[in-house]
């Protein structure tokens, strides 16, 4: 914990405060814009699945803010939660390794709403951006694993948290009313994990009610409503809360908070599913190539972390059979077969079809961990496929990294090529594609407005 007599809420806001938008590096500009990108493209994928338009047929409409891909104007708060929803539904969105946590899909809807609300420029929309999802990044790292390991979901926890912020930013609060605003959202946050049991929607949600809790709080912080300082390390703050201890890294949180930009090394998902999979899957994929069939795999043995089994192996049985596509996205031997069978992981990956399928199933079936105690999750993410065949030939494959992130990043031509076929995915033309890429290199200069991505 600190030694200062400051608060960690209070020097985090004080950091902040000193921020502007001119002295937002260019290579965090850089990232912001792509996350603009990948989270618009996912949102338009999403846009007609059943998901969001049960939680859109749940709201009124008729408001002034944009939810990426609908018709007609919501409320902030409304326009927020569908918009990081979507972003986040197929898990296809970015992650950051040390975590982890999804960044883009809950602090850029809610930026994005505050920013239409109250008629905020491309300027704050860019500083709002970039001081969320770096507190966000940063958070995570205050006591990794402990959140996931109490049954809650970081992303919803923790992004309740920066988009606290990140709107605060984006709007000017000072340092009081950002200081309150995060003391409120302390008190809003949550997101148990339960769906891992059955594929349930909730996870889903999370992203969106954590950008939705963001904006409210700025609003009661900016007014005055008064929220506790000590939010984060107090003997009944956020971390005692949902970690179950105060004795976190909050250092981390603050040391250098505007000259070190640790958002940098988001990871952009080469493929649609949990992001401790997608390592696993370019190693299956490599093993696809060698050309022989599932039919001639006898056992397929998995190194994992201690961290992931009880979110991606236990109860074995369940994940060798997932009771639908979401849960199928947390099954790592599911994402192992099906993307040795399809020879791909993407969005046709995961559908009712594919959770059905003997073949995937079959394969699914054979597939075995251990866990290895010397894996550095969560500061890395890696893969092992271990494949035996029938003939006894033996073939293994490691992944050390995941793909996408600092060691091995996708180029923006590559995120663009993402968004593209996401948008297409949801209806998309390639002109709404082109007018989406032409807004991206102004979005952050002049007057911020959404509403030509409603339809």
């Amino acid at each position: 914990m600190l030694a200062s007599t400051e608060s960690v809420a209070e020097q985090l806001a004080e950091q902040v405060a000193a921020l502007n938008a001119e002295r937002i590096p260019a290579a965090v500009r850089a990232r912001c814009e792509e996350l603009l990108i990948d989270v618009v493209g996912l949102c338009a994928a999403a846009r007609n699945a059943d998901y969001i338009r049960a939680l859109i047929a749940s709201v009124d409409h008729n408001g002034p803010c944009t939810a990426i891909g609908h018709a007609g104007g919501f409320s902030p708060g409304d326009a927020a939660m569908i918009t990081g929803t979507a972003a986040h539904g197929e898990d296809f969105d970015d992650t950051f390794e040390g975590g982890p946590v999804h960044s883009g899909a809950v602090i850029l809807p809610a930026v994005f709403a505050a920013c239409e609300r109250f008629r905020r420029n491309g300027r704050a929309a860019l500083l709002g951006i970039a001081v969320g999802v770096e507190t966000l990044c940063r958070l995570s790292l205050v006591a990794p694993k402990l959140i996931h390991n109490a049954g809650f979901h970081p992303t919803s926890v923790l992004g309740a948290m920066g988009a606290t912020l990140g709107v605060s930013a984006a709007m000017g609060l000072n340092r009081k009313q950002a200081v309150n605003a995060l003391g409120v959202a302390g008190s809003m946050a949550g997101g148990i994990i339960e769906y891992l049991t059955d594929g349930a929607w909730t996870k889903r949600l999370h992203a969106g009610w954590a950008a939705r809790i963001g904006l409210h709080a700025a609003r009661m912080g900016r007014e005055g409503f008064h929220g506790p300082r000590t939010v984060f390390e107090g003997p009944h703050g956020l971390f005692n809360g949902f970690a179950h201890s105060a004795d976190g890294d909050f250092a981390t949180l603050t040391r250098d908070f505007g000259s070190e930009w640790l958002m940098t090394g988001i990871v952009f998902k080469p493929y649609a599913t949990g992001t401790m999979n997608q390592p696993y899957i370019d190693c299956a994929l490599r093993l696809a190539r060698k050309g022989f069939k599932a039919e001639d795999v006898t056992e397929i043995l998995c190194e994992t972390a201690e961290g992931y089994v009880d979110r991606l192996w236990e109860p074995l049985a369940a994940k060798h059979r997932p009771a639908n596509e979401y849960a199928a996205k947390f099954s790592t031997p599911f994402n192992i077969a099906v993307a040795f069978v399809t020879g791909g992981a993407g969005l046709q990956a995961f559908t009712e079809r594919t959770v059905h399928d003997p073949r995937v199933l079959a394969l699914a079936a054979k597939v075995r961990y251990v866990v290895d105690p010397n894996n550095p999750y969560p500061k890395a993410y890696t893969g092992h496929i271990r494949m035996t065949l029938k003939d006894g030939h033996v073939f293994e494959e490691r992944q050390p990294h995941i793909r996408g992130g600092v060691h091995e990043p996708l180029s923006r031509a590559e995120i663009e090529r993402k968004f593209r076929d996401n948008a297409r995915h949801g209806g998309w033309s390639e002109m709404e594609c082109d007018r989406l890429l032409r807004f991206v290199g102004e979005a952050f200069e002049g007057p911020f407005d959404l509403s030509a991505f409603r339809a």
